[in-house]
Formats: C-alpha cells, sequence, structure tokens
C-alpha cells in the first residue's frame, strides 16, 4: 500500500512542495493529477502574504496544475478571514497591496492610521522603522496585533534575508505582547483546511520545512510528510514534533509502496518553545510533614518551586523562591533529584507560551524567618502529613516528594 492509499486528504505547501519560484518540481503535475482520479481531497497551504488565492490559481494553472481558489488558503486571505470573523472593521496593514485588497473584500478599513482596532504585520519591501515605531504605539493603545505569519527568514540566492517573523519580532519585544499568528505552524491554518472535510477522513500534510509544516501537522494532530533530497532525521529526538513521518524527495514517492510511515502518536504535551532552568523545594518539619504552597496562578497546591534567574545558582534559586513564596529561610541540605519529563514539566500560559522546565529538586532546612500563608504567589501555605496530601496536587510533585522520602543520600535523574 502507498501513501497516497492510506489518505482522504492531502494538504501540500507551495514553494518547495509544488514549485521553487517559477519552476514545476519534479513529478507534481502528474502526482497531483493521480490524487484527483482517485477523488482525494487537495488543499494548497502558503504562509505567503504577498499573493492573493486568484494569483495563486493562476500561477498554478501557468504551471500545468490543476487548482481552484476553494483549495488554496493563502496567509493573506486567511488572516482577512480571521479579522472579519472578530468583528474588526480597521486595522493599519504593514503589509503589500496583495494583503491589503484581501482585507479590503471582507470591509476592512485598511487607510486608517490611528484608533485602528488591529494592527497586522505581513511584508513590504518598503517597511521602515517609523512604521515599526507606529505598529507599537497603537499595540500599547489597545490595538490586537495579527500576523500573517511567523517565518523569521525567506531563502535568495544571496541567503537568507529577514522575512515577516523578524518585524514581529522587533514589535513582540517593544510591546511585551504576543501577536495571534495565522499561519503555519499555528493552528488556524490548519483548522480553517479541514472545515471542509468529514472529520472521518484521513488527513496529511506534505511540506518542506520542519519548523512550520511538519510541526504545525503534529500541533494540530497531522500525520506529515517530508519534501526533502535526505532521509536523515533532522532532529535527535524521537517525541520532537517537527521530525516527519516519512520523507520523500517528490511528489511521486507518494505512490511508492518502498516508501514506509511511521505512525503519528500525539504526546502528551505541548510543543515547548522555550527550555527554561527551574528549582522546587521540598521541607519537612519536625513531624515529617511536608510544606505546600497553594500557587496563586493556577489555584493548585505544590511544593515551594520557580525558576533560575540570570547570573544564579540553583541553590542560590531555591532559597530565593522559598523566601519570596514563603517568608522562610532555608538552607540546602541535598540534591533530590534533575527531573525532565516534558509530560509533567512542559507548561502552558495564558498568554500562549509553552515552556519545558528542567528542574533540580532540593530537600531544604528552615533556619529562619516566619511563614506567611498568603501573598501575591500564594493562596495558601501550610504542612501536610505526605499519606495525606491535597488531591489538587500538581502532578509531578509526589514523583519528587516520593524520591526525598527515600533516605539515601543520593540523586536521582528522571
Amino acid at each position: 500500500m502507498t501513501i497516497a492509499d492510506k489518505f482522504d486528504v492531502f494538504l501540500f505547501d507551495l514553494d518547495g512542495v509544488i514549485y521553487i519560484g517559477s519552476e514545476r518540481l519534479y513529478g507534481t503535475m502528474e502526482s497531483l493529477k493521480q490524487l484527483r482520479e482517485a477523488k482525494k481531497g487537495i488543499r494548497f497551504l502558503t504562509n505567503d502574504p504577498c499573493t492573493t488565492r486568484e494569483k495563486t490559481v493562476r500561477k498554478l494553472t501557468s504551471l500545468g496544475i490543476e487548482a481552484r481558489k476553494e483549495e488554496v488558503i493563502t496567509s493573506s486571505w486567511l488572516t482577512a478571514q480571521y479579522l472579519e470573523n472578530n468583528n474588526i472593521k480597521s486595522a493599519l496593514i504593514l503589509g503589500d497591496d496583495n494583503l491589503k485588497w484581501e482585507c479590503e473584500q471582507v470591509g476592512i478599513d485598511t487607510e486608517a492610521q490611528t484608533d485602528v482596532e488591529a494592527v497586522v504585520i505581513g511584508w513590504n519591501d518598503d517597511l521602515s522603522f517609523y512604521d515599526i515605531q507606529k505598529a507599537a504605539a497603537l499595540i500599547h493603545r489597545g490595538a490586537k496585533f495579527v500576523a500573517t505569519n511567523p517565518d523569521k527568514t525567506f531563502p535568495t540566492p544571496n541567503g537568507p534575508l529577514p522575512a515577516v517573523g523578524a518585524i514581529v519580532e522587533a514589535i513582540r519585544v517593544s510591546t511585551d505582547k504576543r501577536p495571534f499568528i495565522v499561519g503555519k505552524p499555528y493552528p488556524y491554518m490548519f483548522k480553517r483546511a479541514l472545515e471542509d472535510f468529514d472529520v472521518s477522513l484521513k488527513v496529511v500534510m506534505v511540506g518542506d520545512n520542519p519548523s512550520t509544516d511538519i510541526l504545525g501537522a503534529h500541533q494540530a494532530g497531522l500525520p506529515a510528510i517530508l519534501v526533502a533530497s535526505q532521509q536523515n532525521r533532522t532532529f535527535p529526538v524521537a517525541k520532537d514534533f517537527r521530525n516527519p513521518d516519512a520523507t520523500i524527495a517528490n511528489l511521486k514517492g507518494l505512490f511508492d509502496p518502498s516508501i514506509v510511515m511511521k505512525k503519528w502518536t500525539a504526546p502528551a504535551f505541548a510543543w515547548p518553545e522555550a527550555i527554561k532552568a527551574g528549582v522546587a523545594g521540598i521541607i519537612f518539619d519536625s513531624d515529617q510533614r511536608v510544606l505546600l504552597m497553594k500557587r496563586a496562578d493556577n489555584g493548585l497546591w505544590g511544593i515551594p518551586s520557580g525558576h533560575v534567574e540570570p547570573g544564579e545558582t540553583v541553590e542560590e534559586a531555591i532559597i530565593r523562591e522559598v523566601r519570596e513564596e514563603t517568608g522562610l529561610i532555608v538552607k540546602v541540605n541535598r540534591l533530590i533529584g534533575v527531573y525532565s519529563d516534558p509530560e509533567s514539566q512542559v507548561f502552558s500560559y495564558p498568554n500562549g507560551k509553552v515552556s519545558h522546565f528542567i528542574t533540580n529538586c532540593f530537600e531544604c532546612e528552615v533556619v529562619g524567618g516566619n511563614l506567611v500563608t498568603e501573598n501575591e504567589e500564594t493562596l495558601d501555605v501550610r504542612y501536610f502529613d505526605v499519606n495525606h496530601l491535597p488531591d489538587d496536587l500538581l502532578h509531578m510533585h509526589p514523583k519528587w516528594l516520593k524520591d526525598a522520602i527515600i533516605k539515601q543520600n543520593v540523586s536521582y535523574i528522571r
């Protein structure tokens, strides 16, 4: 059985999969024709904000590839759809005429320069630092921050050059606001691509970029195929969302029975944007009860814990965190373990950021201070019998506590 036999719907990236620049890639026309003859669903997905669906169809047709407007999802068109769906009537568009045209088709006022409801970042070769300043000022005043795609560079004969993501980062840093990103690898484009199909159909993504096409498909729960000349795995960890489930040299590989495709099983954690150093401190009283705090950010009980500041040792970090969270002054007696299990230590925050913590867990001893049961970080702090812990305990902490109870002075790597 070939890959083409296994799936009902195929989502294709364009540049690097169907064509490169103005050149159709080998096997593309024949392979897409075969899929259509087999009654497969087809969608073309592109992060390119400098085109329209109509122009994309004309380009594909000129290359001998059948395509209809309804099969094409560009980041410019989808951005306009997002603004319309959110009842946004005016926007500052830092993009070219294609993005502005798409927005105007759904009634968005793109001429407004002040008091707009949204700031939309696309791509325009004439963007200036003044444009970035103006966008940041509007976002500070409450305008919604939207971006067509996160790509930080795009390839050129002279090497990679800055793309939309570079402008997005400049505004994100200066406003401390995270944008809503329409394009891959974020879910909005995949969700829209699947709206026309029954949920029972089997869907696969075919792309050439591990960090947008493959990652995005896997985050959306879809299997993904990489178009690349080499079969070598790019990323060493098996659970890395950017690893493809199959690699093909060109679209003819969809019909090659010798190509084996792995089954994508989504791990029980979100894909983290960053890996951070964390610390935790287990404190027993004279009755061997353990100190727990009820966190203000999520309402769950847990061992005092936090992150490592720049220039700080992990021992200094846990002493500081305990003092800030409980009012107690502690000393570190021993390292219990270093923990990195992503299923329990990947955290998604309300602002959309996802971080994976590597936590150094210590046994600590109180040497001073006064217990504070409520502050900005905690709703309650108290000691619990280790055999009668609260039900709403952070799910990784029982493991750390179990290891702490082991009396041998050893360190465990988990």
